[in-house]
């Protein structure tokens, strides 16, 4: 009968597993071309300004303004990391003196001042009902 009824609970609390997951819209204002798509990455303090953030989206990039949703976000404390990947190449490219060749941006517009910001001036809460952010990107060249 356990070996039944197990996989019945199994099915039916599998609505209820991710009710705590919440999207995230994200417009990220200053797009500098149509070309390419805008990438963001929302990330937990161990992850960021890495690759290897939890959730991560994308949008075609349009001249001006994108926006971005990032589903299924646990709540909690992250920051958001964006950049306009012109070239869809997947990758932040950079000139020969390590400066970003294209856009990118943080959440709460947190400064980069001789480098990327720290997750602090970055973080924002995400709880269980969703969330929107604004940001804008930088371009260095």
């Amino acid at each position: 009968m356990r070996t039944v009824l197990l996989p019945w609970l199994l099915v039916a609390a599998a609505p209820f597993s991710d009710a705590a997951a919440a999207d995230l819209r994200v417009t990220v204002e200053e797009v500098a071309a149509g070309s390419g798509d805008v990438l963001v990455a929302v990330c937990t303090p161990e992850t960021f300004l890495g690759q290897a953030c939890p959730y991560t989206s994308r949008a075609p990039a349009v001249s001006g303004e994108a926006e971005v949703v990032v589903r299924g976000i646990e709540p909690g404390v992250y920051a958001v990391q964006a950049f306009h990947d012109a070239n869809d190449n997947l990758d932040l490219d950079r000139n020969f003196l390590g400066l970003p060749e294209e856009g990118m941006g943080f959440s709460n517009n947190a400064p980069m001042r001789f480098g990327p910001p720290r997750f602090e001036d970055a973080a924002i809460e995400i709880d269980g009902r969703g969330s929107a952010t604004r940001l804008r990107l930088r371009y260095f060249n």
